[in-house]
């Protein structure tokens, strides 16, 4: 990317776009008026709107997978304290950059397939990566049941970006948080 910084700035305005109008109905020349820039200028940043949504998720697919711990935790409190740096961070993911949310779960099928094959794979390593942290806390699961519960402890913090409505955004943190751990501990 030539100038990072309006990357930057056509992500972020692609952002609010794509949730307010769908990808489908949004143009390269209205990202870029919106960042500031002719239409055609985006094409010096990205190959096209499908490589802006492949942008988005990558961005917030490393950001998460940024959590896992570099090592595996082998002690039960190294555990506990690697899952819930990665339940903060899908916290945060889901609170903070709900939208980023709600354009993934919709919008996924505009994802060139070769980049949607890259991104699932990060994603299954992700979620790897929590199943054997939550084996290492909890090492009578199996890792069926491990992974079944780390599903379902990001599906419930994820599902904040279904709603707007509800408590403030500190107090919906902490519910997310307590709920993904109560899924956790069982």
């Amino acid at each position: 990317m030539r100038d990072p910084e309006r990357g930057q700035k056509i992500l972020d305005v692609a952002v609010t776009l794509f949730a307010k109008k769908g990808f489908n109905a949004v143009s390269l020349a209205e990202i870029g008026g919106a960042a500031g820039i002719v239409g055609s200028g985006v094409y010096r940043h990205f190959s096209g709107k499908p490589a802006i949504l492949t942008a988005l998720f990558e961005t917030a697919i490393d950001r998460l997978v940024a959590d896992l711990p570099e090592s595996e935790p082998e002690e039960p409190a190294e555990c506990e304290a690697a899952i819930d740096r990665l339940i903060d961070g899908q916290v945060s993911f889901a609170v903070d950059t709900r939208e980023i949310a709600q354009i993934y779960y919709v919008e996924n099928k505009n994802v060139p397939a070769d980049d949607r094959v890259r991104l699932r794979e990060k994603q299954r390593a992700y979620i790897s990566g929590w199943t054997r942290i939550l084996q290492g806390l909890r090492p009578e699961l199996d890792e069926a049941h491990a992974l079944t519960l780390v599903h379902a402890a990001i599906g419930g913090v994820q599902s904040a970006r279904l709603h707007r409505s509800g408590p403030a955004k500190e107090e919906l943190r902490a519910t997310l948080k307590n709920a993904a751990w109560g899924v956790l501990r069982g």
